[in-house]
């Protein structure tokens, strides 16, 4: 393994939705995770939104995706798009 492999394996990968695809080259990306409330121990549903670099375009809304942590692309965008894992159910043609 060399060191360019070994570092990139410490970056956070996490796992959302593609919640907006209208931007060129750019997803938003909300990430759902839980927590539990230290004062009333209830688990507490939490959600992030991320900007992330969608190369091809080929990621839209409703898309599970898998994203990467990365250098920073732009003002906002730190994610990259690394894998499509369930594509969403097609729109119906109106």
């Amino acid at each position: 393994m060399t060191t360019e492999t070994a570092d990139r394996s410490h970056r956070k990968v996490l796992e959302g939705w593609v919640v907006s695809d209208k931007m060129d080259k750019t997803r938003v990306i909300e990430i759902r995770w839980s927590k539990r409330d230290p004062n009333y121990e209830k688990i507490r549903s939490l959600t992030t939104k991320v900007y992330a670099h969608d190369e091809k375009n080929e990621s839209h809304s409703g898309d599970q995706v898998r994203v990467m942590q990365t250098r920073p692309m732009s003002a906002k965008k730190r994610w990259r798009i690394t894998e499509i894992l369930n594509k969403a159910a097609a729109k119906a043609a109106s």
